[in-house]
């Protein structure tokens, strides 16, 4: 097999085990903040040999560690308002405003980086706007909540994003990963006891630790490293391109798994579809303006 189309099956598979996080959210009965500190715990317990049981760690500068702490208590609040917006919702809901994340950061990063907002960028964000209320005006009001958390969580999304994006250089994917993991662990231990009771169990079913290993273990330890591996052969635009099928994939699991497609219609996938296509274009649409400007003649 051609070391390229290699790569690209597997960023499909990636992506396609990032958008299965959603289902397994939802099969999995523990509370939102529960569920996640068993995967950030999971997850940073299977990276310990790629960071030689921490003594990577100890090579970085301590500002640089200090910094992706922080970063890892930004990705834990993402993750607890995600699965938070599956629970309040469905899966599918969740991912409809997770698709907003790299609109988000087309805002956010400007802001951050203090690099100069980009008009198309501005506009694309103004056209996703009535999607998104197609989406909402058609859902029933009791899944309206979890949209709201959902879009939440979609701009924690863009913000730790885009400060990994910033740091990236600093320290290797695994130290990186590792660290906002574990942070994130610590972070949410400090909720956890009072997130525990007769309805809220810390410790999963047998059941949800089937769905936990995976989550953890496949959807996340694993899809990454085929991402890094992936991202050896391909640009990172042609990797962008195929990680924003993530909501796609998530979407069409949850109608084939969890029959979401039951609760939301079908004017709910046509404006998804209108958010797909203005990010899935955005890409191509700046590729070709950045041609223009290496070569006029284009």
């Amino acid at each position: 097999m051609q070391p390229k189309l290699k790569a690209y099956g597997q960023l499909h598979l990636a992506t396609l085990l990032y958008g299965l996080t959603a289902i397994l959210g939802d099969l999995i009965s523990l509370t939102a903040l529960n569920l996640v500190w068993w995967r950030v715990l999971l997850t940073s317990i299977s990276l310990l040999f790629f960071v030689k049981f921490g003594k990577a760690i100890l090579d970085m500068e301590r500002k640089d560690v200090i910094a992706f702490v922080g970063i890892g208590f930004i990705v834990a609040l993402h993750w607890v308002t995600f699965y938070g917006a599956i629970k309040y919702a469905n899966a599918s809901v969740a991912l409809a405003a997770f698709a907003l994340t790299s609109l988000f950061t087309s805002i956010v990063e400007p802001l951050l980086t203090k690099k100069p907002f980009e008009k198309s960028e501005l506009l694309i964000g103004i056209l996703v706007v009535p999607a998104m209320l197609l989406i909402a005006n058609n859902l029933d009001v009791s899944l309206i909540k979890g949209l709201l958390v959902g879009i939440l969580s979609a701009f924690l999304a863009s913000i730790f994003a885009t400060l990994n994006k910033k740091m990236v250089n600093r320290a290797s994917s695994y130290q990186i990963t590792f660290i906002e993991m574990s942070s994130a662990f610590v972070f949410l231990s400090l909720f956890v006891p009072f997130m525990i009771g007769p309805d809220t169990p810390l410790m999963p079913t047998t059941m949800d630790w089937v769905y936990l290993l995976i989550l953890a273990l496949a959807c996340t330890t694993f899809a990454f490293i085929i991402t890094l591996k992936a991202m050896e052969i391909v640009s990172a635009f042609e990797a962008n391109l195929v990680i924003n099928l993530e909501p796609v994939y998530g979407i069409l699991l949850a109608a084939l798994i969890l029959k979401d497609h039951k609760e939301v219609g079908t004017t709910f996938y046509f404006g998804i579809g209108l958010i797909l296509l203005i990010v899935l274009s955005y890409p191509l649409i700046k590729r070709k303006r950045l041609q223009k400007k290496v070569n006029p003649e284009v």
